[in-house]
């Protein structure tokens, strides 16, 4: 502990740099922040709760292989056509992308619009896969 204290007394610069770099991290997670399911538990949300996929890859790659009856909403598109989830206000709605790391600000802008129950797929389409889940071609 003592050489960790003089690390950080020695290369301040350094360690405000890793700080601030820490605090921008958490606070983007915050931003962008909504729950994270797992293939599984997509998969039980649709099931049980019938549950809404929006899938907001391109739509080149939607049409390479996506989750059974998801919707595709590229995230360019979001804001002109989040108004075609009105319908289904009440359901919980799943969105994917390529890694998992573009669905939060999706997400976000989501249940912005009014929807309560919304939730990110960890690891998006490419996890999917890896879980050997269907797709749709």
């Amino acid at each position: 502990m003592a050489q960790f204290l003089e690390f950080i007394g020695n290369h301040l610069l350094l360690s405000s740099l890793w700080l601030i770099s820490f605090a921008a991290i958490v606070f983007y997670h915050q931003r962008t922040g909504s729950k994270g399911v797992g293939p599984q538990q997509a998969v039980m949300l649709i099931n049980r709760s019938d549950a809404i996929v929006i899938d907001v890859r391109d739509k080149k790659e939607f049409e390479a292989g996506h989750i059974v009856d998801s919707i595709n909403i590229p995230l360019a598109k979001i804001d002109q056509r989040i108004t075609e989830l009105k319908k289904h206000q009440e359901k919980p709605v799943i969105v994917v992308c390529k890694l998992g790391q573009h669905s939060g600000e999706a997400a976000k802008k989501i249940q912005e619009a009014g929807h309560e129950q919304v939730y990110k797929l960890s690891g998006g389409v490419t996890e999917w896969k890896a879980q050997s889940m269907p797709l749709v071609v």
